[in-house]
């Protein structure tokens, strides 16, 4: 008697593509299984409640073994999907993750069909839902105003000095209650963001980042909830009240510095900076916890801050490295999305048109097989280059498409550590990280609490 096979049950399909491998049905399933949950802890604001529930059940480990599995059953791929109404490749290959970005925007655009959909709840001109002309000029603007490839940013002085003020308010908190956590933590931070990016006067203005977070937390559902427009429009009109000002210092100065066409659309280019530093705060967060479990790498950090005035604009390498190793152990983007805008020949196969190509980078930088450290805290392979080399690592995107605000991003998260440093003792009350044990694949940034010892 023989048995009738079931889509679920499809083998492995090359389908005469050597080089591009169709996933049966019951792998689909599983990939799906993978991704849904880094999806349900929110791509554009992440769920707490979420978060926590995944970290318990270690969700993010468990997906990192599917797609190895996958990885071993399929190979180098790029593996195509079974998805109903939606063609979609998941990259599992480092090799393959390099040509994808260093081939954006053509013929890999990052301005895909679901962030599109997610995104233009609030950004619906941002640079990384345009595409063609309009994005290369919105894509000089953003560089320009980021000050894109300069470690320290051109206003450096004046953030540097704002960035003090706020780790002072924070340090003098948490001195006095003995005890640093996520809520008093970002509150700190988004106060230093909010006085980088729209200057001091926009430091508590509370009400304009919480209208931003509804409408990030719409965004989350991406095409499957309308447009918040009179949301959106309230929360327009109050950037372009701070942006009027053009504090002296600001990123607000930047853009009223720097001439732009009236397509780029100024405005709608500082939703994106906002949304992309709130994430840094739990960075910044687990970077500090990190450390904190492991002394030898605190040691070094508090040898490199030294005497220094942090107050004035700094270069901190070895900070930097864990702000970076933070990303690159709990990645705030774990999925990157690019869709194809033609044909594109691939291992003697093709991709299609508008195919999705789905790279997750939450499982390639914790793929033990290719990785000596995929599960430790290892901050020097970004200061010896090797973190470089490795083109699975793109803690911050990679190529044209590379984000912009990195350098911006790694000088205030990396001043703002050194600040609560100096002149306290940490110890990390939750969560328990032993550091001659794996790591775990999620730490959730909302449960951790450190003890504070001021130290004169």
């Amino acid at each position: 008697m023989t048995t009738q096979q079931t889509p679920l049950d499809d083998p492995p399909d090359r389908t005469g593509e050597p080089g591009l491998p169709l996933a049966s049905g019951r792998d689909t399933l599983r990939a799906a299984g993978a991704i849904l949950p880094i999806i349900a802890q929110g791509v554009i604001a992440r769920r707490r409640r979420v978060v926590a529930l995944a970290g318990k059940a270690d969700l993010d480990g468990r997906g990192v073994r599917i797609l190895q599995d996958l990885s071993t059953r399929y190979g180098r791929g790029p593996v195509r999907l079974r998805l109903p109404g939606r063609r979609a490749a998941l990259v599992l290959d480092g090799d393959d993750v390099r040509r994808i970005l260093d081939g954006t925007p053509e013929p890999f655009a990052p301005d895909t069909w679901e962030k599109r959909k997610a995104l233009g709840q609030f950004q619906p001109h941002g640079v990384l839902v345009s595409h063609g002309a309009v994005r290369a000029e919105r894509r000089r603007f953003n560089e320009a105003v980021l000050d894109s490839g300069h470690p320290l940013h051109h206003n450096a002085a004046v953030m540097a000095r704002a960035v003090a003020q706020e780790a002072a308010v924070l340090g003098a908190e948490v001195d006095r209650t003995g005890e640093l956590d996520w809520d008093a933590f970002i509150r700190a931070w988004w106060r230093v963001l909010r006085r980088v990016v729209l200057g001091d006067a926009a430091r508590d203005d509370h009400a304009l980042t919480d209208e931003l977070t509804r409408l990030r937390d719409a965004a989350n559902w991406s095409f499957l909830l309308p447009r918040r427009r009179a949301r959106r429009s309230r929360f327009r009109a109050r950037v372009r009240e701070h942006l009027r000002r053009a504090e002296p210092g600001s990123l607000a100065e930047m853009i009223a510095r720097t001439p732009a066409e009236r397509e780029v659309d100024a405005v709608d280019q500082v939703p994106q900076w906002l949304f992309a530093y709130d994430p840094a705060g739990a960075v910044a967060l687990r970077a500090l916890a990190a450390l904190v479990a492991h002394p030898a790498e605190l040691a070094r950090a508090r040898e490199e801050i030294g005497d220094r005035d942090l107050a004035l604009p700094q270069d901190l390498p070895r900070l930097r490295a864990a702000v970076l190793e933070s990303v690159r152990l709990w990645p705030t983007t774990p999925l990157l999305l690019r869709e194809t805008t033609q044909v594109v020949p691939w291992n003697g196969g093709e991709l299609d048109r508008r195919t999705a190509l789905i790279i997750p980078t939450w499982y390639l930088h914790r793929d033990g097989r290719t990785r000596a450290d995929a599960n430790r805290f290892d901050p020097q392979q970004w200061l010896d280059g090797a973190a470089q080399e490795d083109p699975a690592l793109v803690p911050f995107s990679a190529g044209p498409g590379r984000c912009p605000g990195r350098e911006l991003v790694l000088f205030t998260t990396s001043l703002f550590l050194a600040n609560l440093l100096r002149g306290r003792e940490l110890e990390l009350a939750a969560p328990v990280i032993d550091p001659q044990a794996p790591l775990p694949a999620g730490v959730d940034p909302f449960a951790v609490r450190l003890r504070v010892r001021p130290t004169g």
